[in-house]
């Protein structure tokens, strides 16, 4: 099947994976297993905590989590779990599955990132696997009075056209299937038209002064060059993980909640530099 995106979205300089590189994908089963066990031993301690000391103590800055193509919330729900087992306020995208427009998500993005930031006080840090990812840089350059920081898992915003080809004919069988009348799927502006041109700008203006910017990728990545998920502005991080598993795998939790403790201690040194 033809790819749909165009050419500017597959600059020069990265490579799209082969098909034998969906074998790296297959770590997915042992990232599951290791979900599972983490799952079991937070479990155990959790009924061996006495009731009145389970609750940790919640950190001010809420988190917004945001799925990748193809994915919904449910994708995120250990990463989840493990954020809040440390003390954070996780909040869900209202993403069930990540195959809309990509300007009618990053507007519902921006209204849910509204109502958070009102609610509590506070901008919010987003943490988005792949296409999650690039919609959190997007927002981050239009609104940094609601976002205060950003890591990418997985996320190619390099190069989103050199992605593996199954996801690139995914998203052209979206397209069709949008051509045809079906409501609320990426259309042949979000692959080629203005809408993939905004996005596509967006994700290459520097990121605003006070905005925290980390991008976690991995070798192993099965389905998007790791080139292409490593954005020269940011922090960049190299874990040991599969694409999908990226979402699942405890040690990638680990990583993300060390770096949410890194960017609030960035984050009040910066304060205390201005004040």
């Amino acid at each position: 099947m033809a790819n749909a995106l165009a050419d500017f979205l597959a600059p020069e300089g990265y490579r799209q994976p082969g098909m034998l590189s969906l074998a790296r994908e297959l770590t997915f089963w042992s990232e599951s297993g290791r979900a599972m066990l983490r799952a079991a031993a937070d479990k155990r301690e959790l009924l061996g905590t006495p009731y009145v000391s389970r609750a940790p103590e919640r950190s001010i800055e809420p988190v917004l989590l945001v799925p990748g193509f193809l994915a919904g919330d449910y994708t995120l729900r250990l990463m989840a779990h493990t954020l809040r087992r440390h003390g954070y306020r996780t909040y869900r995208s209202q993403i069930s599955t990540n195959v809309s427009c990509l300007m009618t998500n990053a507007a519902m993005l921006e209204r849910r990132l509204e109502a958070i930031a009102t609610k509590r006080e506070s901008r919010v840090r987003i943490v988005g696997h792949s296409l999650g990812g690039m919609l959190a840089r997007g927002l981050a350059v239009r609104r940094p009075d609601l976002v205060s920081g950003i890591i990418t898992m997985g996320s190619p915003m390099m190069s989103p056209g050199t992605s593996h080809p199954l996801l690139l004919s995914a998203a052209t069988v979206l397209v069709r299937l949008s051509q045809l009348g079906i409501p609320g799927l990426m259309n042949e502006s979000c692959v080629s038209g203005d809408c993939a041109l905004t996005a596509w700008q967006e994700s290459r203006q520097p990121i605003p002064d006070g905005v925290d910017f980390t991008c976690i990728w991995s070798n192993g990545d099965g389905l998007v060059d790791p080139s292409s998920c490593v954005d020269p502005l940011s922090k960049a991080i190299e874990v040991h993980a599969s694409h999908v598993g990226m979402a699942i795998d405890p040690r990638v939790a680990d990583h993300v909640v060390t770096e949410l403790a890194a960017q609030r201690q960035h984050a009040v040194r910066r304060t205390a530099r201005t004040a």
